[in-house]
């Protein structure tokens, strides 16, 4: 739960606005009913559920907010408690009303059974000193909190994530370890149900400090560039042998994980290192798409019977010369104006292939058919799995050029013109002809995104072109850190892979994607895994 920027306040002031929002918070996610689905899913030995977490984390944030800074320590506490309480009371009052006054009509997710468990199972005057005492102590460990030292601070949220992370993707862990251990032999003793059990929270507990422990060395200057590396090698390792060892459904998810990898490298080059605001990168993955299905698709509406791989470069240039053809005209404003620009150029694309006008050439509505799968070695490559490795192939080489272009003179110019373009002007960079390339190599990056996405589903249709994909992919660089490869897998298995692995919480999924984008600007702005350079610069 982010906390509310409360800075600058009187102390009263700090108590009032964070114990009313915390309150005012912990009532919407029970009255949308994020906190009924979070409570029917366990996280540890069939005792503490995820609804409960969250509550607490609500609550650990009013606490943290409300322990002002500037007082002494015991006035801190006792502001982060108050604050707690209030919370509390706030949150159990408008749940009492709302099961007095039968809401239920108009908010279907206040049901007797939710109320009964936001409640802690009690009414009334009980139902009010329960909140108040639970959401007191939490908010005052949300204040202890903020006084700890920031390492141990982390150790903690680390600690924390691990055993979400063990609880939530029980199944995919199960599934793994019973294929690489031969057995699941282990399962009765790591799990409880549908959550850990105590000995797999100590597992869990264990594996959070141990990460903890390994990015700590990190932070030593000495082994900063070593340990970045070690991460790149665990991070690829995940990558290889997680759905090796798991199953069809794993393997799908992570080839869609390495689709949006692939565009996200793609965008980081516009947006991450050359500082340009692309809201239309959807268009260049659709042209990579149609291309690569009218040179192989078994269709009347294809001019050729090629095969992927001799497709596969056309595609990619192709995109590209769409790059260079649009960048040209819109690549000499900067800003916003860019964003707006790009924004149409997006849409434009997407109405022209669902037109009817466009039908006789490249399907309209209908889209293309019989698209065949890659071929290696004179074999298909029908499998989930096979078509994720080549995914995962094609993504590491392009991530690769990333890499060099970013470390290249060309990637030096594009982070000057980034940084401040009338400098980079001064200093001879060619604005235009710099710009022009970061878009063109992003607009190639995209079309050999499209057409992998063409011939691993088969079909393609307009419907997979909409402005949403552009919208992924940039809030998983926003999440995973602008200028940052690494950055961009993590965003992409955060933002796209988690929530098809919890498809349960499908309904929430765009509410979390906010909350998320939120509290990374706020908390952390670099992003989950930043480029070294602009973390420091920031």
């Amino acid at each position: 739960m982010m906390a509310p920027d409360m800075r600058g306040a009187a102390p009263q002031s700090l108590v009032l606005k964070a114990g009313i929002v915390g309150g005012l918070v912990g009532v919407y996610v029970v009255a949308v009913g994020v906190f009924a689905a979070f409570a029917a899913r366990p996280v540890v030995a069939q005792s503490v559920s995820l609804g409960q977490i969250m509550l607490l984390s609500i609550a650990l944030a009013v606490g943290w907010s409300a322990a002002d800074p500037r007082q002494g320590r015991s006035r801190r506490l006792a502001m982060a408690a108050a604050a707690g309480v209030l919370a509390g009371l706030v949150y159990a009052g408008a749940l009492l009303v709302a099961r007095e006054a039968k809401l239920q009509a108009m908010f279907v997710a206040l049901s007797p059974a939710a109320l009964n468990t936001g409640l802690f199972g009690k009414a009334g005057m009980a139902a009010l000193a329960a909140a108040a005492i639970i959401a007191g102590l939490s908010a005052l460990a949300g204040g202890l909190a903020r006084q700890m030292p920031a390492p141990a601070r982390r150790t903690l949220l680390a600690v924390g994530v691990a055993i979400l992370i063990g609880a939530l993707l029980r199944d995919l862990w199960i599934s793994f370890f019973s294929n690489l251990l031969g057995g699941r032999w282990w399962v009765s003793t790591i799990y409880a149900g549908n959550g850990l059990s105590w000995i797999g929270t100590a597992v869990a507990v264990a594996v959070g400090l141990a990460w903890q422990a390994f990015r700590t060395l990190g932070r030593r200057e000495a082994g900063k560039q070593r340990t970045s590396l070690a991460g790149l090698v665990l991070l690829l390792a995940a990558a290889i042998l997680i759905p090796y060892f798991t199953n069809a459904f794993v393997a799908q998810v992570m080839l869609l994980v390495g689709l949006y990898a692939l565009m996200g490298t793609g965008l980081n080059i516009e947006l991450g290192l050359a500082g340009l605001l692309d809201l239309g990168f959807v268009a260049f993955f659709a042209i990579g798409a149609y291309v690569t299905a009218l040179l192989t698709a078994d269709s009347p509406l294809a001019i050729a019977q090629l095969s992927f791989w001799e497709a596969l470069p056309i595609a990619t240039l192709c995109a590209a010369a769409g790059g260079f053809v649009f960048g040209l005209p819109v690549l000499r404003v900067r800003g916003d104006y860019l964003a707006l620009a790009t924004l149409g150029l997006g849409e434009i694309v997407r109405l022209l292939v669902v037109s009817d006008m466009s039908a006789p050439f490249i399907g309209g509505a209908q889209g293309i058919v019989g698209i065949p799968r890659p071929e290696l070695a004179g074999a298909p490559m029908v499998s989930q799995l096979s078509l994720y490795y080549l995914t995962l192939a094609l993504t590491c080489l392009v991530a690769l050029a990333g890499w060099r272009l970013q470390h290249s003179p060309i990637g030096r110019a594009w982070a000057a013109a980034r940084e401040d373009e009338d400098v980079a002007a001064t200093l001879g960079i060619d604005l235009v002809q710099s710009k022009l390339r970061a878009y063109v190599l992003g607009a190639a990056f995209a079309g050999v995104a499209g057409a992998l996405f063409a011939t691993t589903l088969g079909s393609i249709f307009p419907q997979s072109f909409k402005l949403d994909v552009s919208i992924n992919v940039l809030a998983l660089l926003v999440v995973g850190g602008l200028g940052s490869l690494p950055g961009v897998f993590v965003g992409s298995l955060i933002l796209i892979g988690l929530p098809e692995f919890l498809r349960e919480f499908g309904e929430y999924r765009y509410l979390f994607y906010g909350f998320l984008l939120i509290l990374v600007m706020r908390v952390r702005p670099q992003g989950l895994w930043p480029d070294p350079l602009q973390a420091r610069s920031s």
